[in-house]
């Protein structure tokens, strides 16, 4: 596909611009910039577009948002660009209103995908494990291109539908128990890559939040209150609910999904903040409801350290600064120190792996001038000589790494840049 010539210029005044205040990450500038529009992005039979995650050829709802984002703000300015977006938001809606339980999906019908054992297939589906971020990330991407351009052509029958279905499975999902016939089971597999009892998962009390099955990582949830997915929620749900007045003057649609994000919001602060002996009042990352809390975060976006990235809480939140010094700290599990970086990691790649998403997020959620100095550095000396972002690298050894081909943390990393 030709990229168009705007997301070209600016990734050329990019590069120059990096040049100038941190010159060892220059190299690395345009080409990140230009990773997911130049070699993700497939325009469809029907003049849609589809765009797959990098080395995995299917498309996640919220890989696929993360890495149009920092394309977003041209779109008023780029005809050609606009209707990418619309493509791709054309798609988002069609693969929602098809089944919202599902996270990664096929360009076309075929047979090369997971086969689970769930309550719901098709050949559209690569992958069905229900994860709240997924239908939060259409929203944001549906509010980004709005936000950008202000451009009504995208309010047809289709996405009216998929924020209908978004917030009537996020409401059926606050009391999965009871009302939920979803259930995830696959066979010879990590465990982390299937749910437990007979696919339903573990037991959670109702809290007003709304349950997850899985993480960003696309590992499972031990406790099924995901609390940054929630967040994630709070904010989507506010968005949804803007833009279906904006679209389609739809009043209870909309008060639907403020009312949620209102139940939600008080099923974090009721159920989600654990007091911690050494950092006092902080989010866990997973409850149940029932008094279990995991206390760690995960590289993957949305994290407890993307809060305000996400626009859940300011910056300087008392319970966000006390919980970032929790997980930036060894007391978190996933938190790793080693000769080449230090910062956090994830359970999907296990023990001693950095994420870049996690470096970058830290300077993108930090107020301190050196902080972000530091992971600037970091970032410098742990490409590999790709020049590209990674999925995971060795504390010690950044030629130890996982994905050379991860759009998403390409675009992350250039939507930092922008923001220096």
């Amino acid at each position: 596909m030709t990229t168009p010539q705007i997301l070209i210029d600016y990734s050329n005044e990019l590069e120059q611009k990096i040049k100038n205040i941190y010159p060892s990450l220059a190299p690395l500038a345009k080409q990140c910039y230009l990773n997911t529009i130049a070699t993700t992005v497939k325009e469809c039979d029907n003049g849609d577009y589809f765009v797959i995650t990098g080395d995995i050829p299917a498309l996640w709802l919220r890989d696929s948002s993360a890495q149009l984002r920092p394309y977003a703000v041209h779109c008023k300015n780029s005809k050609e660009l606009s209707e990418i977006f619309k493509g791709v938001i054309r798609r988002h809606a069609f693969y929602i209103n098809l089944d919202p339980y599902s996270n990664a999906f096929n360009e076309i019908m075929h047979k090369e995908s997971h086969e689970d054992d769930t309550d719901f297939s098709s050949p559209y589906i690569w992958e069905r494990k229900y994860e709240v971020d997924s239908l939060c990330a259409s929203v944001y991407l549906v509010a980004d291109y709005y936000e950008a351009t202000e451009d009504k052509s995208i309010f047809t029958d289709e996405l009216h539908n998929m924020f209908i279905n978004i917030v009537d499975t996020f409401i059926k999902e606050q009391n999965h128990p009871e009302k939920s016939t979803y259930y995830f089971r696959r066979t010879d597999c990590p465990e982390t890559d299937t749910m437990p009892l007979d696919g339903k998962g573990n037991p959670v009390a109702y809290t007003g939040m709304t349950w997850s099955g899985f993480r960003p990582s696309d590992d499972r949830c031990k406790y099924n209150f995901l609390i940054p997915a929630n967040m994630m929620c709070v904010v989507a749900m506010k968005k949804a609910a803007a833009l279906l007045i904006e679209g389609y003057n739809d009043t209870k649609t909309a008060d639907k999904c403020l009312q949620l994000a209102r139940e939600v919001n008080e099923g974090i602060v009721k159920f989600g903040i654990y007091e911690h002996p050494d950092f006092g009042k902080i989010y866990a990352y997973e409850t149940d409801g029932l008094g279990n809390y995991l206390l760690m975060d995960d590289a993957n976006s949305p994290s407890l350290l993307s809060m305000p990235y996400i626009g859940y809480c300011d910056v300087n939140d008392e319970i966000y600064k006390n919980t970032r010094n929790f997980i930036l700290s060894e007391k978190n599990p996933y938190y790793f120190v080693g000769t080449a970086a230090k910062g956090i990691g994830s359970p999907h790649t296990g023990k001693d792996k950095i994420w870049h998403i996690s470096l970058i997020m830290q300077i993108l959620t930090s107020t301190d001038e050196n902080e972000k100095y530091e992971c600037l550095k970091m970032l410098s000396n742990t490409h590999a000589g790709t020049n590209f972002m990674h999925e995971s690298f060795n504390k010690d050894d950044a030629s130890d790494f996982t994905r050379d081909w991860f759009a998403w943390a390409n675009s992350l990393f250039a939507q930092m840049l922008s923001t220096l």
